[in-house]
């Protein structure tokens, strides 16, 4: 497999500047948003992460993989071992199309899915497709995730809430679901929660409900699966640049994006990955129902 080159001998680095720190400069996309017109484009971990084997012979499906969290996540799994299946919207098909390089060029299969995760029969879809290629289905990761500025409660669409709520938890839900009855003992189930299931922001109420409904749908099911040997986690990142924050339609927030944070910054995507990747791993045997948080230091 394609791995950067060993860095075992150098120093530590200090976390506060080991990414991109201080502000961001404004800027606004509409949804979705793409990773090209980021300034500074995220880091994904495309010439940083280096893999060591943790997932061969595995299988895994990401909602949401295209860019993002997503993306760094399919590109570590993919540098572990794994073959690697992640849905999309097709507006997002540019940066589908790099995170399938990245992928490929680690070794591994990569299986892009396009498609809208408000459908029902799309994340069913997902499932079906993953299996006809990979022939097994070892590691979900239900990442798929839509947020927006509110204004305030009153003034919420409905349209915008069902779009939230099934983004964020029916998509969750029916892929889920479809895939149960292919996992086996040894599985692993991991959602992308977040800060503010736990920290909830007015600005993002209808977010926030979705993300606490999370990590009740996390704790749930981990006791359902549990005698069954499939071990279902969470991550909750914090403040982390991803396209998903210049579409948030926000833009004077950028200036102070991640800066109360005891780290001083914004995260990467880059830096999720490994989260993701212990729980999907063997190491992890006895790590069930857990939130683990990525926050630069924020607590949950």
């Amino acid at each position: 497999m394609e791995q950067p080159s060993s860095t075992r001998l150098s120093p530590p680095k200090d976390p506060r500047s080991a990414y991109h720190t201080g502000s961001f400069p404004q800027q606004e996309q509409k949804q979705p948003g793409l990773t090209g017109p980021m300034e500074p484009v995220p880091d994904h971990g495309e010439s940083s992460y280096t893999g060591h084997g943790r997932l061969l012979g595995k299988a895994a499906l990401i909602t949401g993989g295209d860019s993002g969290i997503g993306a760094a996540v399919g590109i570590a799994f993919a540098r572990e071992g794994a073959d690697v299946a992640f849905s999309h919207l097709p507006e997002e098909a540019l940066d589908a199309r790099n995170t399938t390089e990245w992928i490929r060029k680690a070794g591994t299969k990569a299986l892009p899915l396009p498609g809208d995760a408000q459908s029902e029969e799309f994340c069913q879809s997902t499932v079906e497709r993953a299996l006809e290629e990979f022939g097994r289905l070892d590691i979900l990761v239900l990442n798929a995730g839509y947020q927006k500025n509110r204004d305030g409660l009153a003034t919420l669409p409905t349209e915008e809430m069902d779009r939230v709520f099934k983004t964020n938890l029916y998509s969750l839900m029916w892929t889920a679901r479809a895939a149960l009855p292919h996992l086996k003992a040894g599985a692993s189930i991991i959602v992308t929660a977040s800060i503010q299931a736990f920290n909830p922001s007015p600005q993002l109420i209808d977010y926030a409900m979705t993300k606490a409904a999370q990590v009740a749908f996390t704790k749930a099911l981990a006791q359902e699966l549990g005698p069954k040997g499939i071990r279902v986690n969470a991550v909750a990142p914090g403040p982390i640049w991803t396209p998903l924050i210049p579409a948030t339609e926000w833009p004077d927030k950028l200036p102070d994006f991640g800066q109360d944070t005891p780290l001083g910054r914004a995260g990467q995507p880059a830096e999720l990955a490994p989260a993701y990747v212990l729980l999907a791993s063997d190491e992890a045997s006895y790590i069930s129902g857990a939130v683990v948080p990525v926050t630069g230091g924020k607590g949950l």
